[in-house]
């Protein structure tokens, strides 16, 4: 009898810590956040890609072009670098993805001269993740970045798709791009 007046409560002691370490465990899986969801799933595209731009209204200088995306997760993992390069463009505009908190983050190094931030947000499905503007540095005499999208096709094929708006005029791009490393 004596021997169960110090067995129960380690017993009990430890049936406490497995319920707390068990809540715990459900608590950071529900913790871990949409954003944090959404970054993971963007990293998986880290790599080469192709494809065509398509524009609405068409825009001649790079409608039906070639395009190459390069995705690379960086700064120890806290970052996904998206870099845009299209046939006969001098340079390629820079977008970094990144998590603020509990929010995904998207800043876009624009080649009109100015610096647009978004909050990404993952669709329900998890297929796609959905940038909204959240705000711009810099003018926007130029236009600015002002929507974007990624679509998840599979392990090698996926869909971008960006807003540009020019005043009150906006211009759709979308970039069906396929892996290529």
């Amino acid at each position: 009898m004596k021997s169960l007046r110090f067995v129960l409560p380690l017993v009990l002691g430890s049936l406490f810590i497995m319920a707390f370490a068990q809540s715990n465990t459900s608590k950071s899986d529900v913790q871990r956040s949409d954003a944090q969801k959404s970054f993971d799933k963007l990293k998986t595209l880290a790599g080469s890609w192709e494809g065509v731009v398509k524009t609405d209204p068409a825009q001649a200088e790079i409608e039906g072009k070639p395009m190459q995306v390069s995705l690379r997760v960086t700064s120890m993992g806290n970052a996904l670098m998206h870099e845009a390069t299209g046939a006969g463009r001098p340079d390629d505009p820079i977008t970094m993805l990144y998590l603020d908190g509990d929010h995904l983050l998207l800043t876009h190094y624009c080649d009109a001269g100015n610096r647009p931030r978004m909050v990404g947000k993952l669709s329900p499905d998890g297929k796609s993740v959905d940038f909204e503007f959240l705000d711009v540095a810099g003018s926007t005499q130029y236009g600015h970045m002002h929507h974007g999208v990624f679509t998840f096709v599979d392990a090698n094929h996926h869909i971008e798709d960006w807003t540009f708006m020019h005043g009150d005029k906006a211009v759709h791009a979308r970039f069906e791009l396929q892996r290529t490393k």
